[in-house]
């Protein structure tokens, strides 16, 4: 690890876009701040983005983060490659644990964002076919970039419907998959689908596969190409060390926090796909600027931070 970590202002969890701005404001504002980053940012898996706002031509995620790194490392944050085993709190403080020892900090910024489900597929094919555009997550990030395309949603229920009715403003070849056999819809959301001229391929899915420039989905509703699928099946957050520490969490996994991105532990704070809301880039670099700046007051609170 970088620098002496034994004693930190702040303790960033995460090293996706909503850590590494968090860490840049905080060592701008003068305070010694560690990122631990364990490589699983979703950001990462981004082949291409055109909706981050300067990137006009559009970035690659990795590219994005490597640029936010080098801008945090510049004004004297700390980086640290390595996974966090746990959180606790001792008195005022935070002991955080990796590799085996416990790094004390005032306050933590939990930026650990969330994990896709994933159709069943192997992870080799799976990740070759989100790096050729073909198995996508985000109808809002780049829904734009499949209009008038034929494009399958996989997935049922209220998750799958609702993304139905996001993508079908941006084409007209629409196809709901259920992965195993029922849609898990209401008769009222199926007439609606069908309204809009969504077809439903009934499962179980069967095999997923690449054909050329397509995915091919093969399932009990037969075989089918398409420009794009996206797999609609929810996602898992990733909440844990929150949780262990003590926070509230809300119904589905997210870590309840206030305005100011405080969650319910004093000094303990979250920002990103982490916290409920649009798991979206600029969301989260915005939610981590309030952060960084709701840590920076708080702690000067604890001691003058005048120089």
């Amino acid at each position: 690890m970088d620098g002496d970590e034994r004693e930190l202002d702040c303790a960033v969890i995460g090293g996706g876009p909503a850590g590494l701005t968090a860490a840049l404001y905080l060592a701008r504002y003068q305070l010694k701040v560690t990122v631990f980053d364990d490589g699983l940012s979703r950001a990462a898996a981004i082949p291409f983005s055109h909706n981050v706002p300067g990137f006009p031509e559009g970035i690659r995620g990795v590219d994005m983060l490597s640029r936010m790194r080098d801008h945090a490392l510049r004004y004297g944050a700390h980086i640290a490659k390595t996974f966090v085993t746990g959180v606790s709190r001792i008195g005022s403080r935070f002991l955080v644990s990796v590799q085996g020892r416990q790094i004390e900090a005032r306050a933590v910024m939990m930026a650990t964002g969330v994990t896709d489900r994933r159709p069943k597929m192997p992870v080799a094919l799976h990740d070759a076919a989100v790096s050729e555009g073909l198995l996508r997550y985000c109808p809002i990030c780049d829904g734009y970039e499949v209009s008038d395309r034929k494009i399958a949603i996989i997935g049922a229920g209220s998750h799958a419907y609702s993304e139905a009715l996001f993508l079908r403003s941006f084409t007209r070849d629409l196809w709901l998959v259920s992965p195993e056999g029922d849609f898990d819809l209401s008769k009222r959301e199926i007439s609606s689908l069908k309204q809009l001229g969504v077809q439903l391929v009934a499962g179980p899915m069967i095999d997923i596969t690449l054909s050329g420039k397509s995915i091919r989905i093969a399932g009990a509703g037969g075989v089918f190409d398409y420009d794009a699928a996206y797999p609609a099946l929810g996602c898992d957050n990733r909440s844990g060390l929150a949780k262990m520490v003590g926070a509230e969490l809300t119904s589905d996994g997210c870590i309840k926090v206030d305005k100011h991105l405080r969650s319910t532990i004093p000094y303990l704070y979250a920002a990103g796909d982490t916290v409920a809301g649009l798991n979206q880039i600029s969301s989260a670099v915005g939610q981590a600027a309030i952060a960084a700046t709701a840590i920076r007051n708080d702690l000067s609170k604890q001691v003058l931070l005048c120089r």
